[in-house]
């Protein structure tokens, strides 16, 4: 499938200032894969394997929680972070570290469950998962990189074990990207959309 970025009408910044993004690729809109995770029966939380990168400011609302996460999770704090910073205009804060990978998996990783447990921490203690859960985490398999919103690795690569299963990866984070980035970007990437699927790249 060939590749096509179209350039959006503006830039649409991130509700916490940044990322910003002003280009789309359409392999957003064709591309698919099953965007039910909690009801997977295959994949193990495969997508998990390797960690997240995380904001300094996400990582300061998650160590706000610091006792009680490290009572719900029953991970210390000190084994949360790989403890490397990269300086990254794109993160909030302005830079990014990523969580811990033990035993194959995120730290915050379910082991007795499923999925993540900074997400499911959030719910039962009727907080915004937003709040506490990485954003790249919350977006994927969409993510962003030089003002590009596009298909993640694991999709480009086809490593995801979900892949090709499902709605497209737009539809299964366009609520996600509204949250983010406002209901003006939703509004022109869903026209965005309609084009892709109309024109030749859908067909392929």
């Amino acid at each position: 499938m060939p590749r096509v970025i179209r350039a959006l009408s503006r830039p649409y910044a991130c509700r916490w200032g940044v990322p910003t993004v002003e280009r789309v690729d359409t392999g957003i809109f064709v591309r698919t894969y099953f965007a039910y995770c909690m009801k997977c029966e295959y994949c193990h939380d495969s997508c998990c394997q390797y960690g997240v990168d995380v904001d300094a400011e996400n990582v300061a609302r998650v160590e706000a929680h610091g006792a009680r996460l490290e009572r719900y999770t029953g991970v210390a704090r000190d084994r949360w972070w790989a403890g490397e910073w990269i300086t990254d205009a794109e993160f909030p804060g302005g830079r990014q570290t990523r969580t811990r990978v033990e035993g194959g998996a995120c730290v915050f990783t379910s082991r007795t469950a499923r999925g993540c447990m900074l997400h499911s921490y959030a719910l039962e203690n009727g907080i915004d998962y937003h709040e506490l859960k990485p954003m790249v985490s919350v977006l994927f398999p969409v993510t962003f990189d030089g003002g590009l919103l596009h298909p993640s690795t694991e999709i480009v690569d086809r490593s995801l074990q979900c892949i090709n299963d499902g709605p497209t990866l737009y539809a299964g984070v366009r609520s996600e990207i509204d949250w983010y980035f406002g209901s003006a970007l939703v509004v022109e990437l869903d026209a965005l959309e309609r084009g892709a699927l109309a024109g030749p790249v859908a067909a392929k």
